[in-house]
């Protein structure tokens, strides 16, 4: 994430929605300044699509939304909007809304040098505010490894590093898989971050 240079500042949502339709780029908006949002490696974006695509699969008979990288989340109780790279909402209260959801089950974020410090820090101190919130995934797209944040039935946030040969188990959505199935054909190049 990027400070957006010479953007407005201490925009209202309904502002930044109008001001980002006329933006070649995306903009995530924290406390009422808008950041720009870069692009990402390719690894990154077929990662995201894999989970994007396994997420609508698993989840076709349901009622639930998986969204992609253009689906903003809306951060409970502020006017703070992120773009994560997949999310996935089962609660029917997102289904009122056209431009954004506020309570997804399930959150990931595939990581680059750039962003991973605020995906493991700020972000997700933003994110676990969401009471709906149970899965938030933190995957490498430099090496097979899988962070899973899972809040369990106490709702303390419990960490589960995931490595090669592992299975993933979201209990959010009900979904296990090998953590292979994201990798497969990939060229993984360890410090090769974007």
């Amino acid at each position: 994430m990027i400070a957006a240079k010479d953007k407005p500042t201490n925009l209202t949502p309904e502002e930044y929605f109008a001001w980002e339709e006329q933006q070649l780029e995306k903009h995530e908006l924290i406390n009422g300044q808008v950041y720009a949002i870069t692009g990402g490696s390719v690894n990154h974006s077929r990662i995201a699509i894999r989970f994007t695509t396994m997420f609508d699969t698993h989840l076709d008979a349901s009622s639930c939304i998986t969204g992609n990288s253009d689906l903003r989340v809306n951060i409970v109780g502020t006017n703070n909007y992120t773009y994560p790279d997949a999310s996935v909402t089962c609660d029917d209260r997102d289904k009122t809304t056209t431009q954004y959801i506020t309570y997804p089950c399930l959150i990931v974020e595939v990581l680059s040098t750039s962003t991973e410090a605020y995906d493991r820090g700020g972000k997700f101190r933003m994110y676990r505010n969401n009471p709906a919130l149970q899965d938030y995934l933190l995957v490498s797209s430099t090496s097979i490894e899988i962070d899973l944040y899972h809040k369990n039935d106490a709702g303390d946030w419990l960490i589960i590093n995931y490595k090669a040969g592992d299975t993933i188990e979201l209990k959010s959505i009900n979904l296990n898989f090998p953590i292979e199935q994201v990798y497969r054909g990939l060229t993984l190049e360890p410090g090769n971050g974007e």
